[in-house]
């Protein structure tokens, strides 16, 4: 040898760091993994009590909430139809109607079968009912 010692890494310490990061990798990714959805079903319950408030608006202006037919619109633009909404706010209850995080509308009922007013998310498999990870996100058992 001339006395020159070469740099770098060997193989053995490029192994021992992809098993470590393997490691660390095997602990941190299902934790991270499952917020997803928590986080969407969290967003989902922010945006009904949104959407509950903007209704109670609504019925205080006017006597009573948007029919099932008027729909969430209404808290948009003034509905037509019956019942009419007389003291209906020139700008609204809100600017726009979001939809579900998994970009699926908001189902709404009036009147409701669980209170004066139904208003849901079917969830991620974007069906009724649903057990779990699936259930629907409600206004009345959350």
């Amino acid at each position: 040898m001339n006395g020159k010692r070469r740099s770098g890494f060997t193989l053995v310490e490029i192994l021992v760091v992809v098993v470590i990061l393997g490691l660390l990798a095997t602990l941190v990714i299902p934790r991270v993994v499952g917020r997803g959805e928590e986080a969407k079903r969290t967003a989902t319950l922010v945006q009904i009590r949104s959407l509950e408030q903007a209704l109670d608006l609504y019925k205080l202006d006017n006597g009573f909430y948007p029919t099932t037919e008027q729909g969430l619109e209404s808290l948009v633009s003034k509905p037509s139809g019956m019942p009419e909404p007389r003291n209906y706010r020139d700008d609204g209850y809100m600017k726009k109607v979001p939809m579900d995080p998994w970009g699926r509308p908001y189902v709404y009922r009036s009147p409701g079968e669980h209170g004066e007013t139904d208003l849901f998310s079917y969830g991620p498999d974007g069906a009724e009912g649903g057990e779990g990870k699936n259930r629907d996100i409600t206004n009345w058992d959350e």
